[in-house]
């Protein structure tokens, strides 16, 4: 798909930068042509030898270079490429293309560019999250910026959250559906829930889980860049929106039910949020004190079943409904029942104990099930598994499953 594709790579500042030699690798080995503009902040993370030397090419660097010019013109190199990379896309170069600014070479080829651009942001959680970083994707995302990622994850600051520079693999994969026209879910309405519900005990009290919210977050993310029009009903999180998505925040299961139930129909749905599966009865109008007695009885009632729902919706129901098994135990024979029970079309089944690191972690262990049979998939980030699955669901609408 990327034969003879002519990719201008632009590396700007960050220690993210070291990932994106090994993108250079990845797009050489399926033929694309890598040329590199690489910005004083990114020669102090990677070396212009380094990448002179994956390219293959000269690296350009500075804007008022008489050699440069003469061999090729910041303009002509601008509208050379058949698509242009930005990775990593620190906060500062955003800024630089949301408003204008043309003070390097780097900022300079993108505003003087013709071509698609496409932007893996790498930065520090507190930056990424920023309500100007976050306005200047908005605005570039309007004037038709391709994003991949951030992903989450621990960074080398110390810190861990959304700001992590996408894994080579997915801005790879971000590049070829670029290539390959059309997005392959364009035209589908997806629907995908994600992150934990609260069950109101009192004003102050709920019943909850441990669930981060980070997987379903991510499959809505993969989905939209994919093409599908993506709602995403979440309980209550502290991730970023996806990029492209449409976003339904929610307490309780009924409250997710009933906005899950506002959004068909749709073409495929994923359930991915850990729903509670009971609540109090009844919920205190007021805050319940201790007063010296014995603990007050907890009465519970079971909850709707969502994906159960989902799947027995009548004409309104999805063509493709997938859930997901979290379990201790028994993963496997679990998730199988639940298959058969729930009456969706596939199962995802992950191991949520606490050794496991998933509920709050970066990774994902998961066993895809179907009629078929079970499809093991390796130990991969969040990012990986939704981006994974998003080309999984492609695959299963294009007949090709």
């Amino acid at each position: 798909m990327l034969e003879g594709k002519r990719i201008l790579l632009v590396i700007s500042g960050g220690i993210a930068a070291y990932k994106s030699l090994e993108l250079i690798r990845r797009l050489r080995e399926r033929g694309a042509a890598v040329r590199a503009v690489l910005s004083r902040g990114g020669a102090e993370f990677v070396t212009p030898l380094s990448v002179a030397a994956l390219t293959g090419d000269k690296v350009y660097q500075e804007l008022f270079s008489l050699t440069d010019e003469a061999e090729m013109g910041h303009i002509q190199l601008s509208r050379d490429a058949d698509l242009l990379v930005v990775a990593p896309a620190s906060a500062d170069l955003l800024a630089k293309m949301a408003t204008g600014r043309a003070d390097d070479l780097a900022s300079t080829v993108l505003l003087a560019t013709d071509k698609a651009v496409l932007a893996a942001p790498a930065m520090n959680v507190r930056m990424w999250l920023h309500p100007a970083t976050q306005q200047n994707v908005a605005t570039l995302a309007e004037r038709g910026l391709h994003l991949v990622g951030p992903g989450e994850g621990d960074m080398a600051c110390g810190e861990y959250g959304p700001g992590r520079m996408a894994e080579p693999q997915e801005i790879l994969a971000a590049i070829e559906a670029f290539f390959a026209g059309a997005a392959p879910l364009s035209g589908r309405r997806a629907l995908v829930t994600s992150g934990p519900t609260h069950e109101a005990i009192d004003p102050v009290r709920y019943i909850a889980n441990r669930s981060s919210g980070r997987q379903g977050h991510a499959i809505a993310g993969a989905l939209a860049r994919l093409g599908a029009e993506t709602t995403l009903v979440s309980g209550p999180t502290a991730l970023a929106d996806p990029p492209g998505v449409a976003v339904t925040r929610v307490e309780s299961a009924e409250e997710m039910l009933a906005a899950c139930q506002a959004a068909l129909p749709v073409d495929l749905a994923v359930c991915a949020a850990a729903v509670a599966d009971w609540r109090p009865a009844k919920a205190g109008g007021q805050k319940t004190k201790k007063n010296g007695k014995a603990p007050p009885s907890l009465k519970l009632t079971e909850n709707p079943d969502i994906l159960a729902t989902l799947s027995e919706a009548g004409n309104r129901r999805p063509q493709l409904v997938i859930g997901f098994a979290a379990e201790t135990e028994k993963v496997i024979a679990h998730a199988k029942a639940k298959l058969a029970r729930k009456g969706c079309d596939w199962i995802l089944a992950n191991d949520v104990s606490p050794a496991s690191g998933t509920f709050g972690g970066a990774e994902n262990s998961i066993h895809l099930i179907d009629a078929e049979g079970v499809e093991d998939w390796p130990r991969l980030s969040k990012e990986l598994v939704a981006e994974r699955l998003g080309q999984r669901i492609a695959a299963w609408f294009g007949g090709e499953a």
